[in-house]
């Protein structure tokens, strides 16, 4: 059956209309005609899993990627960028029902600072779009960049020479399972990350990558398909650094920082500028992105963050950027009285806010509040019930995640006086 994209969901699926159906077509874009032969149900949506592209539309673009079309990583690489912009900002625009313009990101390939790349018999690369099942062998990723090809060339070499057993996915076999790369896209410096079962490691395996600033073992001793584990040992650094406008930040292997060093400068100055006062809560703080930047700035910053490591993470990045700012293990309802802040900066993970912190903001009326949100959909279900007592008074987009339907926003709230 054939039909045209009339336009892409929000997942960035192009959508055709077959009668009463409507199936949604992976890496197409409005105005292709497409040649649909299967498809599958995932819940309530029809997903082609069999199709052919008979006419390309005029707005379609040649991705840079050789893997497009099979990775699942990028699905929106075939679109120029800017229509990429266009389709987040129209995203965000209608999940939250008022204009919202979109940030470009500064770099649109080779701006990502972290993959994890499976190591399976079935080749070492990343996972085929809708499986978890298969791989999609690669050489190099460029939205990551060069080093990716060096890292990839000589972990095969290593794999070439010693023979190690390899992940067999879903059997929970095999001692090698996870590469994870991570660059400080400032500072150059370069991480290895290798995550295994349980054995023994050859004992030359730093020498492969001797150009590395960081090379670290990681073993996963559970039964799950995870690219982490306990750290067994590491060579040369014990951190990475990278470096947003004038802060520094150390990158550990089992840390999060935001994948996008280019556009998390102008997502840090977003916040800044969203901020007002001078006393500042940042909850779910992470390892103190916005806390030490804020900081920096004379803010004075109160974090807290329910994950001990982080905060261990956050501690040192502001004794290394020598900043007062106080960063504890909690949850957000160890705060006494979030009004006794000027500005309560929120970056929950990507199922929003719990609802008895949204009691309790309600309860205590803090003036401003920053919500940085990687979901817009549990943002918008969030805002529905802060607006009671809270007017938007800003909402700005940011492309973190180029080539993805994901988009990251930035909301600043006032209490309705």
């Amino acid at each position: 059956m054939q039909g045209l994209v009339e336009r892409l969901d929000w997942e960035g699926l192009g959508i055709v209309k077959l009668g009463n159906r409507e199936i949604h077509v992976p890496f197409t874009a409005p105005g292709d005609v497409v040649e649909i032969k299967r498809w599958r149900r995932k819940k309530r949506t029809l997903i082609a899993t069999e199709y052919e592209i008979v006419e390309h539309s005029e707005i379609r673009g040649k991705p840079v990627c050789p893997y497009f079309g099979t990775c699942g990583g990028c699905l929106l690489q075939h679109l120029p960028y800017d229509e990429q912009v266009k389709f987040k900002s129209d995203k965000l625009s209608e999940i939250l029902g008022m204009e919202v313009d979109v940030i470009p990101s500064p770099e649109i390939y080779g701006h990502r600072n972290r993959i994890d790349v499976v190591i399976s018999t079935g080749g070492i690369g990343f996972r085929r779009r809708g499986t978890w099942w298969d791989v999609v062998n690669i050489e190099g990723c460029p939205v990551f960049g060069d080093a990716s090809r060096r890292v990839l060339s000589s972990l095969r070499e290593f794999i070439e020479d010693h023979k190690p057993s390899l992940y067999e996915i879903g059997k929970n076999k095999g001692f090698l399972r996870y590469i994870v790369i991570r660059e400080g896209k400032f500072t150059g410096e370069l991480m290895v990350n290798l995550v295994t079962g349980q054995g023994s490691l050859s004992e030359d395996f730093p020498a492969y990558f001797d150009y590395a600033d960081s090379i670290y073992w990681s073993v996963n001793r559970t039964p799950s398909d995870v690219s982490y584990g306990e750290v067994e040992r590491f060579w040369k650094n014990e951190f990475i650094r990278e470096r947003l406008d004038d802060v520094v930040y150390l990158i550990h292997p089992n840390s999060f920082f935001q994948t996008n060093s280019y556009q998390a400068v102008n997502l840090v100055k977003e916040v800044e500028k969203a901020v007002e006062g001078e006393r500042v809560l940042d909850l779910y703080s992470g390892v103190g992105t916005f806390g030490v930047y804020l900081a920096k700035r004379d803010f004075k910053v109160e974090g807290i963050e329910i994950n001990p490591f982080a905060v261990e993470m956050a501690n040192r990045n502001a004794e290394l950027n020598n900043v007062d700012a106080i960063f504890r293990v909690g949850e957000d309802k160890d705060v006494e009285n979030l009004a006794n802040y000027d500005t309560v900066i929120l970056d929950p993970p990507r199922a929003g806010l719990h609802p008895k912190l949204i009691r309790k903001i309600l309860k205590d009326e803090p003036q401003t509040i920053v919500y940085v949100s990687c979901n817009p959909r549990t943002l918008k279900l969030n805002l529905d019930k802060l607006l009671s007592k809270y007017s938007i008074e800003s909402a700005v987009g940011l492309d973190m995640f180029p080539h993805t339907p994901h988009v990251e926003v930035v909301v600043k709230l006032k209490f309705k006086v």
